[in-house]
């Protein structure tokens, strides 16, 4: 592989009822520095269960609880993220959501996108973020 790859999967297993095949990864490291996060959502990665159902909250604790893994696991930290994108699926949980992103990226200052969408991939997930890290050499 080109770049580096973390925490390979298969759909098949990730959503068994849709009947996909596609390997994707939790996240990529390219060129030696940049990191693409997978949208992270409430699931905790090691066991894949889906946590705080109902709780938009409690998800996004998971979420970004989970990039802050992936980027150790990459070699940086959430002080490296230059990008974030929130997606909500009740423009409600904006307030929540955005507290605890807060919380999280206090004196990191990342550009950021918020965008409300009708549904995520399950329909338990109410929250979804994904980042993009620049790891300084």
């Amino acid at each position: 592989m080109k770049h580096k790859r973390i925490r390979t999967f298969n759909t098949k297993a990730t959503y068994p009822e849709q009947k996909l095949d596609n390997d994707l990864c939790q996240a990529v490291v390219a060129r030696g520095s940049f990191v693409f996060l997978r949208g992270q959502i409430g699931q905790n990665l090691d066991t894949s269960e889906s946590v705080c159902i109902g709780d938009a909250a409690g998800q996004t604790e998971q979420a970004m609880s989970n990039i802050a893994m992936l980027l150790a696991e990459a070699g940086g930290e959430l002080a490296d993220i230059c990008k974030i994108t929130i997606y909500i699926t009740d423009p409600r949980y904006r307030e929540d959501v955005y507290r605890v992103v807060g919380k999280w990226l206090k004196n990191v200052f990342p550009v950021s996108t918020g965008i409300v969408v009708s549904a995520l991939a399950r329909p338990e997930w109410l929250v979804e973020v994904d980042a993009t890290a620049v790891i300084p050499d």
